[in-house]
This record gives C-alpha cells, sequence and structure tokens, in this order.
C-alpha cells in the first residue's frame, strides 16, 4: 500500500507552548480519513504540517515517499471561511487556482466552467459571492480546490457554519466527487455524525495541549452512501458510541490534570 501522507514523531511548538507532540500517523494513496478531538487539541495545525505551512520543530513529513520542503504541491486546501474574492465571479474564482500556475485565462476559465458544471452550479458563472446562498459559495469553494488537480485534499471544517439539510448536502457532493477518483482526503470536523459519514478512518487526537494521537477506528460502511440515512444504519450507531466514549474520557482525563 502507498502513502499519501506519512508523519513519523511530529512535535510543534509555539515558543514555550507545545501544539503536538510525539504524534505518527500515515495516510494510504485514496483514503478519506477524518481526524476529531477536543477544542485546541491541534488539529488545524496538523493541517498546517503537512502542507507545510508550519515545519514541524521535530520529526519527519513525506509526501508520496518523499521528504516535505516547502510548501506542499500536491495539496489543495478548504477552510472553514469561504476563501473567495467578492468582485470576482464564480467562475473566476475557481479559475484562480490554475491562473496562479500560469494557465491562459480562456482555457482556466473554461476548465472552471466544467468543474461548476460539476459541483450543480451551471447557470451560476456569473454570480458574485454575495448573490450566492452559503451551500452555493462552499459549492464553489470545492471547485475551487479541486480544479488545480490536487492529489491531497486538506478539509479544515468546511462545513461547519452550514444548516444541518446543506451540510448533509454538501457531504454527499463531497463523497460523490472523492468517489470519481479517490483523491486522498483529511477531514477535519467536530462533527462525529459527519466524521463517520464520510470516512474510511477515524483519527482521534488528545485534548493540548502537547497533543498525539490517541485512537483510531475504521469505518466498515458500504458505499456509496448517504450522508442523510447512514446514521439510521446500527452499524453507524456503535461507531458513534465508540468513538464518543474515547472522546469522553479522554475530555474528562485532561479536565483531571492539575493546573
Amino acid at each position: 500500500m502507498s502513502h499519501a501522507v506519512r508523519l513519523r514523531d511530529i512535535t510543534v511548538r509555539f515558543g514555550s507552548h507545545v501544539a503536538i507532540e510525539g504524534l505518527s500517523l500515515e495516510v494510504a494513496e485514496g483514503e478519506f480519513v477524518a481526524v476529531v478531538g477536543p477544542s485546541g487539541c491541534g488539529k488545524s495545525t496538523l493541517l498546517n504540517v503537512i502542507t507545510g505551512l508550519r515545519p514541524p520543530s521535530q520529526g519527519t513529513v513525506e509526501i508520496f515517499g518523499r521528504a516535505l520542503v516547502g510548501l506542499n504541491a500536491q495539496a489543495g486546501y478548504m477552510l472553514q471561511q469561504d476563501a473567495l474574492l467578492p468582485w470576482k465571479t464564480s467562475l473566476d474564482n475557481v479559475a484562480l487556482g490554475l491562473l496562479f500556475k500560469g494557465c491562459r485565462r480562456d482555457l482556466a476559465r473554461e476548465r472552471a466552467r466544467i468543474w461548476l458544471h460539476k459541483v450543480g452550479l451551471a447557470g451560476f458563472e456569473n454570480r458574485y459571492p454575495h448573490e450566492l446562498s452559503g451551500g452555493m459559495r462552499k459549492r464553489v469553494g470545492l471547485a475551487q480546490t479541486l480544479l488545480p488537480g490536487p492529489r491531497i485534499m486538506l478539509m479544515d471544517e468546511p462545513f461547519s457554519a452550514l444548516d444541518v439539510h446543506t451540510r448533509h448536502a454538501m457531504g454527499n457532493e463531497l463523497l460523490r466527487l472523492w468517489q470519481e477518483d479517490r483523491r486522498t482526503v483529511i477531514f477535519i470536523t467536530h462533527d462525529l455524525e459527519e466524521a463517520i459519514s464520510l470516512a474510511d478512518r477515524i483519527v482521534v487526537m488528545a485534548a493540548g495541549p502537547a497533543s498525539r494521537t490517541i485512537g483510531e477506528f475504521a469505518i466498515d460502511l458500504p458505499r456509496p452512501r448517504d450522508v442523510a440515512e447512514i446514521g439510521l444504519d446500527d452499524d453507524f450507531c456503535q461507531l458513534h458510541r465508540s468513538i464518543w466514549s474515547c472522546l469522553r474520557d479522554e475530555v474528562a482525563r485532561a479536565n483531571a490534570q492539575p493546573a
């Protein structure tokens, strides 16, 4: 099995504060991994290490078998906040990644149009962000992230600000696109139901400071999945109880530590 991401004994310090300590993680090529953990446990820092935005204080980062030096050119990064430029249309926002790579504007816009169709926004090419709903803006952001062709998708709570119905719709949209070409996905979320519904595997991080991974759970649920329906499955409920118990025990352990 080839690995898209391999982290070995990663420690990240911010001055005297240790955000992550001794964390190791392997993610196979094409795998969908969700990362959960208490607030402040270093989930976003983990993604920043994988992108190269935050080099670790100790440890090694390998991307497709090669040591990461500088920024990770194989990764696309989708944040919780919209990364759309308000003065550009949906079409031009999606085309930005190719333009930054030196692609001709007409070709970039042609490919951006295809991706807007893929995410269900045909006919909205000339709309500006303020003219779109929250779910539509997320679809534009998803197309914008996927268009340059990243082999790894890093997603930091991308749907957390959406209402539950729109979140389910975006989860199904993400799974549909992922199943087309099986890019590697590392998905950060506070929503345990969302993690189980989407992922192949869930990684649980310890409460900070000095966080690390403390548990992994394989999600042996059938695909394709309907995010709105999978929660009714008995196996889903058992997984939810097991992972929630791990998280609850970790929060209790952290709260019991002397200040």
